[in-house]
């Protein structure tokens, strides 16, 4: 698959410019509503599809069910992602009004980490093809298992990575709006706000050491594996706050993503010397799965009313006051030149 460097920058520079957009849609921090999220989880999936169709049409049907598997493999993926996301944004008690600027930047640093990751992984394959065993095995034990422990779900109070941040970072015990920096006494402090974007940083970083050898498994083009990464990472947002009040009711589909990482990994260790898997075959298994197990939780759940996931009974952090909001001191103070003169010379000014 030969593509054009004008392509990769066509790529970029388009992620880029609906990222913008994005960011100057939802500037004044409000609560999401199902309709708005809906509105843009569609146009999110229609841009994803649509590019699938492009690489359909300029390279042929082979890479683009190579594009189109990678995508659903991805997005399927991302779900579990977001029931994370919603116990972390419950237990810390994360206003909803600021949950799409976490995400946001959550979202961004997604892109870049997995971009790298990306990178590291194809020339790891160039240089040792035997790597792939690796990535089958990998992907064999997580999808294992993610089936033993498909009913286990993370404790935020007990995350090593918040630990370290509020050892080492002097931080604020209540929410600032949403931001993730203030200054009180002339001390520059970090907002729970930035903790929890550390915490959902890393849990992507876990999440991608998933799901980027499960993508190799369907795809050796660079290019297919980013901009599959990319278009499903970029609805993320908008499937949060689509899907997070339903999440509970998807309760057979951790065990579905198990079983298409198990099938993937099958599948990457049978391409290496034994039989290749031909694209539309792993396309309709992985879809045969996945439409199996939202369906089934479906029906079992069809009577469940909606929950939210465990409250702690006190929250970690509290929201400022509106006089702590007033008293707040700029953030990166200028200091005027009469600031810098002795005492003497000022009173010549």
């Amino acid at each position: 698959m030969n593509v054009p460097l004008w392509m990769w920058f066509a790529v970029i520079g388009f992620i880029l410019l609906m990222l913008a957009i994005d960011l100057v849609a939802h500037r004044r921090a409000h609560i999401i509503s199902v309709r708005e999220a809906a509105a843009w989880s569609a146009v999110w999936v229609l841009f994803g599809v649509a590019f699938g169709g492009l690489v359909w049409f300029l390279y042929g049907a082979e890479f683009g069910q190579q594009y189109f598997a990678g995508y659903l493999i991805e997005k399927s993926l991302a779900v579990d992602n977001v029931f994370v996301w919603a116990i972390i944004f419950t237990f810390f008690a994360v206003p909803r009004e600021y949950q799409h600027r976490v995400l946001f930047f959550g979202v961004l640093g997604a892109l870049v980490f997995r971009g790298l990751f990306i990178a590291a992984g194809s020339a790891i394959i160039a240089g040792a093809g035997w790597v792939l065993y690796l990535f089958a095995a990998f992907l064999l034990f997580t999808g294992y298992r993610m089936l033993r422990q498909r009913d286990e779900h993370i404790d935020p109070g007990k995350s090593r990575a918040l630990k370290l941040f509020r050892r080492h970072v002097p931080m604020t015990d209540a929410f600032h709006g949403q931001r993730f920096l203030i200054r009180k006494g002339g001390v520059l402090l970090a907002t729970p706000l930035l903790a929890v974007l550390v915490l959902v940083e890393v849990t992507d970083i876990i999440f991608a050491v998933d799901s980027i050898p499960a993508i190799f498994a369907v795809t050796d083009e660079v290019f297919l594996v980013f901009t599959a990464n990319a278009f499903a990472i970029l609805g993320l947002r908008a499937m949060y706050f689509l899907l997070a009040d339903l999440i509970h009711r998807f309760v057979y589909l951790k065990a579905g993503l198990a079983l298409v990482l198990i099938w993937v990994g099958i599948k990457m260790a049978l391409k290496i010397d034994v039989y290749y898997i031909p694209t539309p075959v792993s396309l309709a298994v992985i879809t045969a799965i996945l439409g199996i197990s939202i369906g089934a939780s479906l029906i079992a759940t069809r009577r469940t009313g909606p929950q939210q996931p465990p409250v702690p009974a006190e929250p970690p952090f509290r929201n400022a006051t509106p006089e702590e909001l007033d008293a707040l001191e700029p953030l990166w103070p200028r200091s005027s030149s009469k600031e810098e003169l002795p005492p003497a010379e000022k009173s010549l000014q």
